[in-house]
């Protein structure tokens, strides 16, 4: 389901069983991936100071994030337009969340789903990272989150003038530990439930959580 997005009257016909049923039995499977599976595969490292990470400029840099999103319908309600809104999305609008991986690829925190037109930033400070940054122990983002204390992103262009060679050779040492992350957004679209038009209820976070985090951990 998860993988495919087959809408659940496909299902109910296909399994000869009730719409009704079918929406029974995978919200309880959701929920048991959730409280059983997610903790288990996706979780943020005891020792997150102490781990070991690639030589380089990134030597300290221990965790990478990134936002992606879920498109959704457009929203009947105006108001309700201004707060999805998200201008990559191939609707206009979308949920958004945020994922950080560490520099094994490997998924340690998904923050919960919120609206599309929330700010990187604002996601970053609510997601309760930050609690776990210091000077050893920071955060590799893109130029959206610019501004926030103990985030690294790549050098922007000062005005009228270019990059120096140091700085060019940071952003790419930086873009290319930025890859990892990317990557993974690109994976959890594999999955149609997330790479598709959202079909569930929009004002639903809490159910959208749930599928992002459980993906994540498959």
């Amino acid at each position: 389901y998860l993988k495919h997005y087959h809408s659940e009257r496909y299902i109910a016909t296909e399994a000869n069983l009730t719409q009704k049923g079918v929406n029974y039995f995978l919200s309880s499977i959701l929920d048991i991936l959730h409280s059983c599976v997610y903790p288990e595969l996706v979780s943020l490292p005891v020792d997150l100071a102490s781990s070991r990470t690639p030589h380089g400029p990134e030597r300290q840099h221990k965790l990478i994030v990134d936002s992606t999103f879920i498109a959704i319908p457009e929203p009947y309600d105006s108001e309700e337009r201004k707060a999805y809104y998200h201008a990559k999305s191939p609707t206009n609008y979308a949920l958004k969340v945020q994922i950080a991986c560490d520099f094994c690829h490997r998924i340690v925190h998904v923050s919960k789903c919120c609206h599309g037109s929330v700010h990187d930033i604002t996601i970053l400070r609510d997601s309760g990272l930050l609690e776990h940054v210091n000077d050893s122990v920071q955060i590799i983002a893109d130029k959206g989150y610019i501004g926030e204390e103990n985030v690294v992103t790549p050098r922007k262009k000062p005005h009228g003038r270019e990059l120096t060679d140091k700085d060019k050779d940071f952003n790419r040492d930086i873009n290319s530990a930025r890859a990892a992350i990317e990557n993974i957004s690109q994976r959890l679209k594999s999955y149609a439930i997330l790479g598709d038009v959202y079909r569930g209820a929009i004002d639903n976070f809490h159910k959208a959580t749930q599928i992002v985090q459980v993906v994540s951990a498959l």
